[in-house]
This record gives C-alpha cells, structure tokens and sequence, in this order.
C-alpha cells in the first residue's frame, strides 16, 4: 500500500542514461508511510476520532517513525517530511498548503503531475504534484465520499465543496483524456463589502454611493458577467447593504455567501445521491424561498429558465429589492440568456414575453469582467427602462472604458444620464445627490 510512492513512479520515467540520484528524504518518506499507515489503520476507521484527534494522532506517530530512521535529516525535511505525510493521510494531500496559502484563489490540475494555482489574478504552475493518478483520485474521494458523492466511469463528474465552502469540480477519465482533472475555487474567508469595491478598484465613488441607494430603495438588481467575474462577490457586498431587521432568504447552488445579517435564511441545492434520487433543484428551493415571508430573494446564480421565470415572477408580485447573478456577455445580452435557459427548459414562450417579465421585474444590470491582466472590474451600471416594441430599453448611468491590452483603464463614469428611477428611490426616502451622474468625482448623500 505504501510502497507506491513519489520515487518509485519517477524512476520509472527516467532513462537508464540518466539515472536518479537517490533522496534519503523520499525514501525514508516510502517506509514512514507504509509503517504510519498501518499503524493508523484502526484509528483512520474510528469515526468516533474528530479530524483534529486523527491529525494530531498522525503526528505523533510520524514524528515517531522518523525517529528511527537511519538516514539523518534536518530540522526542516524533518517537519516537511512529517507535514507532507500527515496531509497525504487525513488531509488533501499536496493541495493542503495550497488551500492555507490565502495569495491563492484557484486551484487546477491537470492530471496528477500538473498542478496550476491562480494568485493575483494570474495562472501559475506550482512545483508541488500527486504521486500518480491513483493517488489524486485518492484524495478527491476524501472530498467527495463525506458527501454522500459517488466517482466512477458510471458517474464521472461531481460538483462538490469542502468544509470552508469551497467550490469543487471534478472530471475523471474516460471523459478526462490526461487523467483526473480538479479544480477549487477558494472560499473567500473574507467577505467584501462596497468600500472594498470601491478600495480595489472595482467600483467607483460615485456608482457605489448610487448602488447603495438602489438597494436602500429596493430596487431589484441583477448581476451579469462571465466565469470567475466576480459577481458573487459583488452580490455579497450589494446583499451587505440590506436592512439589519429585513428577513433575507438565498438560494444557491453552492453555498457561498456570507452576510452578517441576523434574519437571515441560506438554502443550498441538493444534488441526487447514489442512487440518483433526492435531488433537490434550485428552481424548487426558489418556490420554497417565496413561501417563507422574505423581504428579500437573493438567487446566488440563475442557472436554468424554471428559476429564471420564478425569481422574475417574484419580482413582479412584491419581492421587490430582489438580486441576483447570470452569465451574459453584455447588459443587453442578459435578456438573450435567461431567454436562451427559459427555451432549453421545454418552455414554450415567446421571446418577447420574457423580455417583458425581465423589463418589468429588473430594475439595474451591474456588468463585470475579468480584464486581462487578472483584475476584476464593473464597465457598466445599466437601467432598464422598459421595453420599445418587443426590444428592451436600456440606458447606460456608469461606464467604465478599456485599454487597448484589456487592463481597466479609466475609473468606472458616469455618462451624463440620470436614471429614471430617481424618482422611485425619492419615494423610498434615500436621497442622492444628482451630482453623481455628471462628475467623475465621489457624490456626497443628502
């Protein structure tokens, strides 16, 4: 069992001309595994041994076993040998320092010897890597199995999260050609509200000072952009500007956002279990949602046309104030998708229906982007206004111009247009100063 190691598969890749030069670390790391491992073989099965108990059992018995070594070892391949022995045994392996090391957002592999993080924005490939393909399966099922997830070639996809909440995707052969491909999106421990929005860059003075309003005035928001945009965060950070006494209920695939709130409700999607059955879909947690009384509905990703045209018709029967994600690649181009996903869910209704219910239902889109040099940045806060025929009307209040390289370029500005709903946040009783919609300074509330 522990004579499959990170030597033995190595060597096997190296020419007789170029022989390895033998690694006293590694090797000792072979036989301490193969000893700890059975040494820990009733303790791994133990349930009643919390995570904290088996890790600090682990160590001890590792530290023992090097003890005895005869090859000499330092201080530090003494606490790198241990650490990396204790993570291959109750943790996740080599991706364990990778999940501590706050500088990385992303985790991807690429089969088991490609193992690509992203840090600042950036994609890079780390030096770290799992022994072979059996060994990141190994792991992955000690993601997965907890649960109730089945991997195999009957069912060789799994989406997943760890403890923290992080996001886990996971694709095996035969569909992964190269070996198990992995990837984690971190769980960001830290929630971002608008001044961190504003503080990064993403958003201006002035569109937050005017976004703050809109949700103040429970205008309903929708947040579009493209994979790793980062809407949730930018939902986070609108959601954070809730009233402390609104009851709040989310919905989400995945669970993922973090709101200081006390009346608040998460719900999380249930994917089918083994045998395929108590799957749970987020269109059904919607209906739900809307049965508990929120003052506001946030769906964390609208990703099929049942919930789309539930969250809409909420919308427009007083769940106002309501928000959301969706994938598009433009403010208008949002209407094309949730019309796109209201087709593919066997639907029958006609674009411009649905365009109507959107029309009427969503008050502001907020466009995000990921720029090419690994930012994320908000280039367009857009009012609907209605429809004109069967086209919706849109006007743009903030833009934010790109460079020819893709960077972010100017701050986000506003165009000179005062939004129509002035009037409806008035009522609500937010003032803002119309300042805000002709200056590219900070605006000041009134």
């Amino acid at each position: 069992m522990g004579r499959s190691t990170t030597v033995d598969v190595r060597e096997s890749t190296r020419t007789a001309s170029s022989p390895a030069p033998v690694d006293p670390v590694r090797t000792g790391s072979a036989a301490t595994r193969a000893s700890v491992v059975k040494a820990l073989g009733d303790a791994l099965a133990a349930e009643k041994l919390s995570p904290a108990e088996l890790r600090a059992k682990a160590t001890t018995l590792v530290q023992a076993e090097l003890e005895m070594l005869d090859t000499p070892l330092s201080a530090a391949e003494r606490a790198a040998l241990t650490s990396e022995i204790v993570n291959d045994l109750v943790g996740y392996g080599p991706l364990e320092p990778l999940l501590a090391d706050p500088s990385v957002t992303e985790i991807m592999t690429c089969g088991p010897h490609e193992l690509w993080v992203e840090r600042n924005g950036k994609t890079e490939r780390v030096s770290a890597e799992f022994t072979d393909d059996a060994h990141l399966r190994r792991v992955v099922d000690r993601i997965v199995t907890p649960l109730g997830r089945r991997l195999d070639e009957s069912s060789p996809v799994v989406d997943a999260r760890l403890p923290d909440g992080s996001r886990v995707h996971v694709i095996i052969a035969p569909l992964a050609v190269h070996g198990t491909a992995l990837t984690i999106r971190k769980f960001s421990r830290d929630s971002l509200g608008i001044e961190d929005l504003v503080s990064l860059g993403t958003l201006s003075h002035s569109a937050a000072e005017f976004l703050v309003a809109a949700v103040e005035a429970k205008l309903s928001i929708l947040i579009a952009g493209g994979t790793g945009a980062g809407k949730t965060s930018t939902l986070n950070a609108l959601a954070s500007c809730f009233g402390s006494n609104e009851r709040i209920v989310t919905v989400e695939d995945l669970f993922e956002l973090q709101l200081t709130n006390p009346h608040w409700i998460p719900l999380e999607a249930r994917p089918a279990n083994i045998e395929g059955k108590g799957e749970i879909t987020l269109n059904a947690l919607v209906k739900q949602a809307l049965r508990m009384r929120p003052d506001r509905l946030v769906v964390g990703e609208i990703r099929d046309g049942h919930a789309a045209l539930e969250m809409l018709q909420a919308m427009n029967t007083g769940h106002e104030g309501s928000l959301g994600t969706v994938h598009a690649n433009s403010p208008r181009e949002t209407f094309s998708r949730v019309d796109g996903m209201v087709a593919l869910a066997g639907i029958r209704m006609e674009s411009a229906a649905v365009y109507r219910q959107m029309a009427s239902a969503i008050d502001i889109i907020v466009y995000q982007r990921r720029m090419r040099d690994g930012s994320r940045a908000i280039t367009h806060i857009t009012e609907v206004t209605g429809m004109e025929g069967d086209v919706p009307s849109l006007q743009d209040i903030y833009v934010r111009p790109s460079d020819a390289t893709g960077a972010k370029g100017a701050p986000l500005a506003p165009t000179g247009t005062p939004p129509t709903c002035l009037q409806r946040i008035s009522d609500a009783g937010v003032s803002v100063d119309r300042g805000m919609f002709f200056t590219h300074g900070p605006a000041s509330r009134k």
